[in-house]
C-alpha cells in the first residue's frame, strides 16, 4: 500500500519528501506528481523524490501514456506504482486543483500523513 499526501505549494512538497529521505526512505520509494509537468520536475530536481517514469510503469505503459489523455496518463501512472483504480481517480481531481502530490511506496512512514 502506498500512502500519498497532497502539498499546495513546491517548497512543501520538497520539504516533505527530503524529510522522508532524512528518515531512512529510499529514493525510489517517494515519487511526485503534479499535473503540470514543469512542477513535478521542479519538486524533483529540487528534492529526493523520484518522478513516475519507464522504470516504474514499464515501457509498454511507458509508450502507450504518449497518446493518452493528461488524465489518463496521470491514473496509469499513479496505479503502475500501487494504487488501485479508485484511489488514482480520486487523486486525479485533486491534481485537476492544481495539488501536487508525494506517494510514498514504504508504508511504514504513517507519521508522513501527520498521524
Amino acid at each position: 500500500m502506498a500512502l500519498v499526501k497532497e502539498f499546495n505549494t513546491i517548497d512543501d512538497a520538497v520539504q516533505a519528501a527530503n524529510a522522508l529521505h532524512g528518515r531512512g526512505v529510499a529514493e525510489n520509494e517517494v515519487f511526485v506528481l503534479a499535473h503540470d509537468d514543469s512542477i513535478t520536475d521542479t519538486v524533483a530536481d529540487h528534492s529526493q523524490a523520484e518522478k513516475i517514469g519507464a522504470d516504474e510503469t514499464g515501457m509498454g505503459t511507458a509508450f502507450k501514456n504518449m497518446f493518452r489523455s493528461q488524465g489518463d496518463e496521470l491514473r496509469s501512472k499513479m496505479e503502475e506504482i500501487g494504487l488501485s483504480q479508485p484511489e488514482a481517480e480520486s487523486y486525479e481531481k485533486t491534481l485537476d486543483e492544481g495539488k501536487i502530490l508525494l506517494i510514498c511506496k514504504d508504508d511504514t512512514q504513517s507519521s508522513f500523513l501527520g498521524y
